[in-house]
């Protein structure tokens, strides 16, 4: 089970940061803009975000397994639409249905954690599924940089409909987690409004608010990272992965260090850790990023294990407060970091006339309203 949430966690990085080297190709290919074809990340994710939201109540009245066969299903058609796209506003569309199937795959792969685990437990496999998700960040650039020597940017959509395909028959094989006696018993539109509830739960939101938006700046590195090697520091695509690749493997020692840190030191003083790390990184960023493509990677490192720390630490504080409607939690959660993230993505590829000053300039920006929900928080308990 636990292999099977990991797998499925790695759907959305994959959409992502299999293709990133392949975007200034793409952008030559299809006569587009960066900010157009950063769009196919973009609508990705602002879908992906809905989605979410959708599929959550429905996984809570209908069960997992019909959620995740079709999520699996629309995912593997999108993919491959997207393997034959002629023009960039077709890719786009693809891309947008890839959204909606991972939107399924990710709410209920995340209500399952909570469906078969517990206490100290479900901690220790929500920091397990995050350490091993990093493989995929980490390992999709240096695949993607891979098939670019010998495939066009087509191959790596290839690659997400084999994946799709995988993933939809463990689906089928799958054994339904949700007791039917524990789903939700009124209609469908009344489950929707299950949300509402979650919503009007004041410190559940503050704090996913707190965390989402802690989480934004990265999308926005995400958005220009290949802009940044490529063209600032002229890397070609498999040196870009290279890079890419170090700054995402570096996200495993959050879990870890999450694990250990939660032994004895309070979740308020971990948060407050990480709010003083991520306001070192954007400074860093401000300073030494201009330096050299070293120089870059290396103040943005302390971002990517302070956002490793805060995704496990924010997950376990949250599903503790929740007692039941766990897929409708779910949704919201992701859905609110998701929509965050791709607040970020947009900011990252505005026409900042330093893409690096500008990924600064967002990160200082996030803590401080981090910091401000923070205090929020402090004074309401």
């Amino acid at each position: 089970m636990t292999a099977f949430i990991t797998f499925m966690n790695m759907f959305v990085p994959l959409s992502t940061d299999l293709y990133l080297p392949a975007l200034p190709e793409m952008g030559e290919f299809f006569s587009a803009s960066p900010a157009l074809v950063s769009m196919t990340l973009t609508a990705f994710f602002f879908v992906f975000a809905v989605s979410i939201v959708l599929f959550g109540p429905l996984s809570d009245k209908f069960g997992r397994k019909p959620i995740l066969i079709a999520g699996s299903t629309i995912y593997t058609v999108a993919s491959f639409a997207c393997v034959f796209s002629m023009d960039i506003y077709m890719l786009i569309v693809g891309r947008v249905f890839q959204a909606i199937g991972s939107g399924a795959l990710i709410t209920s792969s995340t209500a399952l954690i909570k469906d078969c685990f517990r206490g100290s437990i479900m901690s220790k496999i929500l920091a397990i599924t995050q350490a091993l998700g990093v493989i995929a960040p980490m390992a999709a650039p240096l695949m993607g940089g891979f098939l670019l020597t010998f495939t066009s940017w087509r191959g790596s959509f290839v690659v997400l409909t084999v994946l799709g395909l995988i993933n939809l028959l463990i689906c089928f094989l799958f054994s339904e987690t949700l007791d039917p006696q524990r789903r939700y018993k009124g209609s469908v539109v009344h489950s929707i409004g299950l949300l509402l509830d979650v919503g009007r739960q004041t410190y559940f939101m503050l704090m996913l608010l707190m965390f989402a938006v802690l989480h934004a700046p990265y999308m926005a590195y995400l958005s220009v990272s290949s802009f940044v090697y490529i063209e600032h520091y002229a890397l070609s695509p498999q040196h870009y992965s290279y890079f890419f690749a170090l700054n995402s493997s570096a996200s495993i020692l959050g879990p870890i260090l999450y694990l250990r840190l939660i032994n004895f030191l309070s979740e308020t003083t971990m948060t407050r850790v990480c709010l003083v790390g991520a306001t070192v990184s954007g400074i860093l960023i401000l300073t030494v990023g201009h330096w050299s493509a070293i120089g870059f990677l290396l103040s943005f490192l302390p971002f990517t294990v302070i956002g490793a720390v805060a995704r496990p630490l924010c997950m376990n504080i949250l599903l503790n407060r929740v007692k039941e409607n766990t897929g409708t939690a779910s949704s919201m959660i992701n859905f609110v970091n998701t929509l965050l993230g791709s607040v970020g993505m947009m900011a990252g590829t505005l026409p900042w006339a330093d893409l690096i000053e500008g990924l600064g300039q967002i990160i200082l920006i996030a803590v401080t309203l981090s910091t401000l929900l923070w205090l929020v928080i402090l004074r309401r308990d």
